[in-house]
Order: C-alpha cells, then sequence, then structure tokens
C-alpha cells in the first residue's frame, strides 16, 4: 500500500538553485493534473533522488527502499487557477488553461519570498517526471505525490550583488551549470519559449522545435501531422521524434509567442558561485540533451545497464562542464579518433556553433593518450619479470580503432571576458604568492593587495573653502574616514587573507574580531569589504552578496534575521524598502534556505558583518548560534564577520554550544601607542592640504610636533581611543582657527580640561564613595560578562568585595545591609546614571535577579572615577 510520506535518508546538499518550495499538502490551486500515455521506465525507488525535501525529514530504513519503485513518465497534463505573476514590465496574470509538459519543456516556476511582493517567476527546464508506488501497485495520478525535476536558469536578479558589470539583453536569462530541483506541479505557474536568438530575430531564423520522445512498446507509434515535415532522424527505430506542440496546442503556443513575459532569451551559461559565463547554443544542447536523456536500452550490457538504471532520472546529461585546457595537446601532430569523430559531426550554421566543445569523456581519453604517449619506453625495461602479473598498458592498442564513448554532458568554454579575467586571477596569485623554493609551493593563497588613497576622501573636501584650518578640522572629524588605515596594515592583511580565502574555495566560516573601543575594527573590515568589492567587480576574485547588520541600530536583535535574509533573498531595499516579514517568518525563511536546499540568488557567497555583537547575545544566545552554526552547514557559503569590543567574550558569555560553531578564527585589535596615535593625526593632517596649491597651503604647521604627542601620550595613556585623540586635536584647531595660529601644548591642555569638565564628569566627582564604588562594581561586572546588562546579585557581590580594597582611611569600612544598597541603586537610578528592570516579569522572579544597565559613557566613569580615588581605583577599572 502506497504511503503518505517516505521516510529517506538525507541527501547531498543542492543548495544555491532558484527559490522553489514544493509542498506535498498544498494544491489547492490546482483544477487539473494527470499523466499522459504509459510509464516510460520504470526502477527502484532512491530516497536521494527522487524525493522532495519536505519528505526527507522522517527518514526510515533502507529496506523500506525495496518494497517500492520509481515510475517515469515523458508528459503530463496541468490546469491550474488564475495566478499573478510579476514580469519584467507589469502585472499578469495567468489564465485557467489546460496546458501540456514534456521532457525539455521550459517552465515558469512560482518563487518563494514568503513575503507579500513575489519576485518574477523562476525559469527551468523540466528533465525528469515521476511518481514513486509500492510495487505491484497500479498508478494513480496526484498532485502531491508528482515529482519534476527542472535544471535551472539564473536571471541577472538572482546572481550576487556585488560582481562585475555586465549589459544584459531583455528578458535574458543564463542557463546554470548543473544547478537542479525537485518540485510539484504546484509550483509551477505556465510554459514559456527560451531561444537562442534574441529579439526580432527569432522569427526570421526560428525553425520547428523537435523534442525527442521515446517510444513505448505498450503504445503504436504516433502518426505525424498531414502537411508538416519531419527531418530524418539518425536514431534508431525505437527513437522518433516529433513537435513539442500539436494541433491541439497551437492556440497556447501562439499565445506564449506573444506574450514578452513569457519570452525568454538564453546565449550564456553560467557558473554563479565564480561569476564566469560560458557561449552556449541552447538548441543544440536541449536537442542533444535529450537524445542523451533516453531511457537505458535492453540490449546493453549488464554492467552499464546497471550503473544507468540505478541513476537514471537525475538529469546529468543536462548539465554543461567547463573544457579543461590541457598543455599537452598542444604537441600533438595527429589527431585522436575521438578528434576525428567529434570534426566529422555535421556542421551547423548557427551563430553559436563554435561553443560547443565536444564531451567529457572525450577530453579524458585525449588527456590520457597524451600523458600515455609523453612516458616513453621506461615501461619495458629488460630488468622486469616477465612472469610477474602487470596491468596491460594500454599502448599495446593504440594502434586498433577505438570505440567512442557515450556523450555524457555538454563542454562550453568561457567567453573571451571571462576567459580573460580568470587568466588575470591566476596569473596574479602566481606571481604575489608564489615561494621561492619549488619544494617548498602550495597551493596559490589569497593575494593582498593593499589600498591607495582614492580620491574619495577628496572629493568629500572639494565643497570646504580653501582654508587650510577648515580642512583640517574637516580630516580629523571621527566620521571622515580615509581609504588607508595607518597603522593597521596587518590586521588588513589578515581579514582581507581570511575572508577572501573563504569566497575562493566557496565554503563558509566565522571570523571573530575583537579589541576595544576606538582601535578601528569596523574601519578596517569596512575597507578589507571595499577592496572585496573592487575585486568582485573587476572579476578578480568571486562574486559575493554583502550584509551589514549593527547591534545598536536594530531593535531587537531577532531583528537580525529580517536583515539577513533580505539580502540572500536578493531584495533591493533601496528600490523597494524593507521586507513586511517578522522576524519569525524571517528565521523559518532561513532555517529552510540553509537545511532544506532551497537557494537565495544565484550560487555565490554572502559575507555577513556583525558589528556591535555585544549587543545581540541574549539569554538564550540563539540569534549568535544560528549565525555561528549556519556557516557550517555543508555549502553554505556563509561568512560571518564577529566584531566584538572583549577579547574573551566567547569564553565568559557564550555557551560551549555556541563557542563550538565560532571557529579558531581570531583576530585581535591592540589599542593604539603613542607613535601610532602620532601617526594617525600625521597622515590626516597631510591628507588635508594635498589637494592644495602650494601658494594655498599654511605657511607654518597646523598642529605643533609637541601638541600631537601630548595629545596622543594623554589618550594613550588611558585608553589608546583613536576617536578620542582626534576629536581633542579637531577642538584645539577651532580654537586657533580664528587667529590662524599654531596649535600648541598648552591648547591641548586646555581642551582636555574641558572635556573632562562636562556635566557628567562633574556629577561623577560629586557622588559619594558607596555611589561611586556602585559604579566601579557596575563597570567591573559589565567587563568580566561581556553584556551591558548585569543581574543585582553580581553588583551587590562585587560592592562588598571592593570596600576593603577602595575604602580611604576617612572612610567607614562597615560592610552596608542590602537594604542600604537598594537605597543607593535607587539614588543612582534617580538621577539617570543606571537603569533597572521592571515589569510584570520582575516581579515574578527574585530581586537579585534583575537586571541592571548603565546609562552613562563608560570611559568617561572610568577616567573621572580614576582621577578622583587615585592609583587603587585606576587598577580596578584599568583590568
Amino acid at each position: 500500500m502506497a504511503r503518505e510520506t517516505l521516510p529517506l535518508t538525507p541527501r547531498r546538499s543542492q543548495r544555491f538553485q532558484p527559490t522553489a518550495t514544493p509542498s506535498t499538502s498544498k494544491h489547492d490551486n490546482i483544477l487539473e493534473c494527470g499523466w499522459i500515455g504509459g510509464p516510460l521506465y520504470v526502477r527502484q525507488a532512491r530516497r536521494d533522488l527522487d524525493l522532495v525535501p519536505d519528505e526527507l525529514d522522517d527518514a526510515g530504513d533502507d529496506e523500506d527502499d525495496k518494497e517500492l519503485e520509481t515510475v517515469f513518465y515523458d508528459e503530463f497534463e496541468l490546469k491550474r487557477k488564475a495566478t499573478s505573476y510579476r514580469g519584467s514590465t507589469r502585472m499578469k496574470i495567468a489564465k485557467a488553461e489546460l496546458q501540456t509538459y514534456r521532457v525539455g519543456s521550459t517552465i515558469m516556476v512560482e518563487t518563494d519570498i514568503m513575503d507579500l511582493r513575489k519576485r518574477p517567476p523562476s525559469i527551468g527546464v523540466i528533465v525528469a517526471m515521476w511518481q514513486i508506488r509500492a510495487k505491484g501497485e497500479d498508478v494513480v495520478a496526484d498532485p502531491t505525490k508528482m515529482r519534476i525535476r527542472i535544471h535551472w536558469f539564473l536571471r541577472p536578479s538572482e546572481m550576487a550583488a556585488v560582481r562585475a558589470n555586465r549589459q544584459n539583453e531583455e528578458n535574458e536569462v543564463y542557463y546554470s551549470l548543473s544547478a537542479k530541483a525537485i518540485v510539484t506541479p504546484t509550483t509551477i505557474l505556465s510554459r514559456c519559449a527560451v531561444s537562442g536568438i534574441r529579439g526580432n530575430d527569432s522569427k526570421k531564423k526560428a525553425t520547428p522545435g523537435y523534442s525527442y520522445i521515446p517510444k513505448i512498446s505498450a503504445q503504436p507509434p504516433t502518426t505525424p501531422s498531414k502537411g508538416r515535415s519531419r527531418p530524418s532522424s539518425p536514431l534508431k527505430k525505437s527513437t522518433r521524434f516529433s513537435p513539442e506542440s500539436d494541433d491541439a496546442e497551437n492556440s497556447n503556443e501562439d499565445e506564449i509567442s506573444t506574450d514578452p513575459d513569457r519570452n525568454f532569451y538564453c546565449r550564456l551559461a553560467v557558473d554563479p558561485r565564480r561569476g564566469v559565463f560560458y557561449d552556449l547554443n541552447w538548441e543544440r544542447h536541449r536537442a542533444e540533451s535529450l537524445q542523451r536523456s533516453k531511457p537505458p536500452s535492453s540490449d546493453a550490457s549488464s554492467s552499464s545497464k546497471k550503473d544507468d538504471s540505478s541513476t537514471w532520472g537525475e538529469g546529468a546529461g543536462w548539465d554543461v562542464v567547463e573544457k579543461r585546457s590541457s598543455h599537452v595537446k598542444e604537441k600533438k601532430e595527429k589527431p585522436t579518433v575521438a578528434e576525428d569523430i567529434s570534426e566529422s559531426e555535421p556542421d551547423d550554421s548557427d551563430e553559436h556553433n563554435d561553443s560547443y566543445v565536444g564531451s567529457e569523456e572525450e577530453d579524458d581519453d585525449m588527456e590520457a593518450d597524451d600523458s600515455d604517449a609523453s612516458r616513453g619506453d621506461g615501461d619495458d625495461s629488460p630488468d622486469d619479470d616477465p612472469d610477474d602479473p602487470r596491468t596491460p598498458s594500454r599502448k599495446r592498442g593504440r594502434g586498433q580503432p577505438k570505440t567512442p564513448r557515450k556523450r555524457t554532458k555538454t563542454v562550453v568554454e568561457p567567453t573571451p571576458h571571462s576567459k580573460a579575467a580568470l587568466a588575470r586571477r591566476k596569473q596574479k596569485r602566481r606571481t604575489e604568492t608564489q615561494p621561492a623554493s619549488p619544494r617548498k609551493r602550495k597551493a596559490a593563497t589569497f593575494a593582498i593587495r593593499f589600498p591607495e588613497q582614492s580620491l574619495t576622501f577628496q572629493a568629500s573636501m572639494a565643497h570646504l573653502p580653501r582654508d587650510p584650518w577648515l580642512r583640517a578640522m574637516h580630516a580629523l572629524h571621527v566620521g571622515s574616514r580615509p581609504d588607508v588605515l595607518p597603522c593597521r596594515e596587518d590586521e588588513y592583511a589578515r581579514v582581507l587573507r581570511c575572508v577572501g580565502e573563504l569566497l575562493e574555495e566557496g565554503s563558509g566560516g566565522c571570523v571573530y574580531i575583537s579589541g576595544v573601543p576606538g582601535t578601528g575594527k569596523t574601519a578596517t573590515v569596512h575597507a578589507v569589504v571595499k577592496e572585496l568589492k573592487r575585486m568582485a567587480q573587476n572579476s578578480e576574485t568571486n562574486p559575493f552578496t554583502y550584509v551589514e547588520i549593527n547591534g545598536l541600530k536594530i531593535p531587537e536583535p531577532a531583528a537580525a534575521y529580517s536583515l539577513l535574509w533580505e539580502g540572500i533573498s536578493g531584495h533591493d531595499v533601496a528600490k523597494e524598502g524593507h521586507l513586511r516579514m517578522s522576524s519569525k517568518e524571517s528565521l523559518k525563511a532561513l532555517m529552510r534556505y540553509f537545511t532544506t536546499g532551497n537557494r537565495g540568488p544565484g550560487g555565490h557567497a554572502c559575507v555577513v558583518l556583525m558589528d556591535e555583537l555585544d549587543q545581540l547575545v541574549t539569554a538564550k544566545q540563539d540569534v549568535v548560534y544560528n549565525f555561528f552554526n549556519w556557516p557550517t552547514l555543508v555549502g553554505s557559503k556563509l561568512v560571518v564577520l564577529a566584531v566584538a569590543n572583549t577579547m574573551d567574550l566567547p569564553e565568559r558569555v557564550m555557551t560551549g554550544r555556541v563557542r563550538s560553531r565560532l571557529g579558531m578564527i581570531r583576530i585581535n585589535f591592540q589599542p593604539y601607542t603613542r607613535e601610532q596615535l602620532v601617526q594617525i593625526v600625521e597622515a590626516r593632517l597631510r591628507s588635508a592640504v594635498e589637494s592644495l596649491e602650494e601658494s594655498e597651503r599654511a605657511e607654518k604647521d597646523i598642529i605643533g610636533a609637541d601638541a600631537i604627542k601630548f595629545a596622543a601620550m594623554t589618550v594613550s595613556r588611558i585608553t589608546g581611543d583613536a576617536r578620542r585623540v582626534l576629536d581633542i586635536c579637531r577642538r584645539a584647531v577651532e580654537l586657533v582657527k580664528e587667529a590662524k595660529g599654531t596649535v600648541k601644548a598648552p591648547h591641548i591642555k586646555e581642551v582636555v580640561q574641558v572635556m573632562q569638565n562636562t556635566p557628567t564628569a562633574a556629577y561623577l566627582r560629586d557622588l559619594s564613595f558607596h555611589e561611586r564604588l556602585m559604579l566601579t562594581s557596575l563597570v567591573k561586572c559589565m567587563k568580566r560578562d561581556g553584556v551591558n546588562e548585569v543581574s543585582w546579585g553580581d553588583v551587590q557581590y562585587q560592592h562588598l568585595i571592593y570596600m576593603d580594597a577602595l575604602a580611604s582611611e576617612d572612610e567607614s569600612r562597615r560592610k552596608p545591609t542590602p537594604a542600604e544598597l537598594v537605597m543607593v541603586l535607587d539614588s543612582l537610578e534617580a538621577s539617570r546614571a543606571v537603569v533597572v528592570e521592571y515589569g510584570a516579569a520582575v516581579t515574578r522572579k527574585h530581586s537579585n535577579e534583575k537586571r541592571v544597565l548603565l546609562n552613562i559613557e563608560q570611559g568617561d566613569v572610568e577616567k573621572v572615577l580614576s582621577d578622583v580615588g587615585g592609583n587603587a581605583w585606576r587598577n580596578v577599572l584599568g583590568n
């Protein structure tokens, strides 16, 4: 008895294909659906080839497959309700009409974006269709049990957002190399037409298309219609050709040919992961793929028949492979038999005929023969014992005619532009990363290129007057970022190499970047991403999609799911705004994307920057766990750059399962030293006057060397924050701007005193001993836990610990009671120095479990309290 759900083991990942959501339960949009004709081929069911991802969740035993068999068909008919889909220019309503679908028919498949605004449907070609039944039972057509395997085309919008710019024809699609998926009839919208001739040329050059239809022994051959000429077939009598549409479908074919939203143009194949395009003759590839897709014949040998029958229906004959170049092939003078056969094929006058090269097996044979010819006669040494068993040499039969192997795939060559890009990429790796010693040569690593100062930074000052002091103030502003970051060359190279190698390998991974605030973490990552975008646009590396998530710019950590799904699904936020999806729906879509094989745009990678990771850590840690776990899945191609302020955040906060997913790639940014801060300020001042003429430049220095050193020494002694030293120097320039003077050390000292005498600093100096001690305990707990929100119980415990260490001779050493500590907390909360958690959920748990949050700048607290308390307080706050 047939079962509704077939238990199967997890199949090989086929992620990165146009998104289709086959459902085995929803078929309300189907009005009529059924097979046409008898079975084409029957074999034993295979769980890794014959089921959709939804059915793989309930995996059963392998013994269950022996009781099931897969029945293949050649065509089926489908009538579905009217469905709206968005084309290239307008909204189209598909009519409720009965259409016939055959192997080789190009179709439009409903995409799964899980949003009210649907993307244009994806394009695919049917390569197989079947239904699973129990042995001995008859097949009853059921839309929920019918399966269709399609080979994908790719729209330009489904490819990577960061890639080389290329002009696309109207309604142009690209044939994927080997991307396929299994769908149900519920996801098929309509038939469409794909042609290798663009525009109006198709009306002049188009010829009636014929598709391969294997002959079924149970049915007599179909007689061709009168008045319709049919080409002679070189195949056996067991095969026949018939037009794609008969007289009953002429009206449907005419409607497709006149509908611009269902006519597509394809002349190229594409590898979306590498961004490489290949010349492809679609009509010829389709015709030969149909010939290769015929069922195994009964007169085949037992071994080949067993191999073909076990995997028949997977659609491998529709794949295209890149032609492998061989330096030995150029030395040959006499062509092999495989070459003669390839050259003896009938010539085609189509403009893309030169794109077809041959079959994969033919190239393998030629390369093997060449390698044998280059060995010489060393194998026939007289010292060898003739009685020892030896593998017969292939040279013994070189004079005999060779039987050509069966073609299984179409071999294509890259376009001239892609071929040149691949050559440049290979040459760049060889010249920049090749070791001196041949023995130590390894696989070429990612080539590092340090960015040069571009015109972007100078263009930002083009609107400013020619005053050197105004330009210096602009260059010293924290928000003004140059392209070149001084003193961060090593960190830049490490981050670029880690991300670049992951992109080249096509694998996923996590890179954890840590460092105190103001050490250039985010600026360095932005410089790396900018360089990777430049390389991808110049075809120097694989294309990718970039998503940036800042923990301080989202309302809650779960909102990161929506931002990631917008980038993966190819949604254009700039044109269409953010998706109207909840965090739960986005998480569900991401889980389906990474775990069930559904793909996003193309087959490219996705680079995600998770800045301010501290803000994304929750009590359950589910957000960071998912983001760190998805890159570990096979074929995810997700690269996560996690940026945090503490180096030991994973060990102190994250659980073991989250920490294990993070990996071992960790890059720590040390605080800037005094010499580095001086170099940063001097580089900013030089860039401010580079665009000025000699006569426009100031006759004297804007900031003296002693003043720069004094500001750098003041900042490096406390935090090493580059933003703080830039702010001090900018304010000092404001003091001397009117007089056009030079900033001296007294000006820097005056600015530092003003910055320290802020209302916040004055408030902190006037606090009582226990209030200052409680703020110190709160800061210490924040540093220890790596999060901004800490429990009230931890603050109380730390407060009592520091009583003996930080109490002066004038202060009482009596430890306060819990009630007295609550009064101190209420005083700080009343002045808005801290924020305490309140609500219905807080009243149901212990008072020590409520959360406390520091509401003022942590750096100001550390500096002011260190100055007021002395060395003992400075040592506690500095550790």
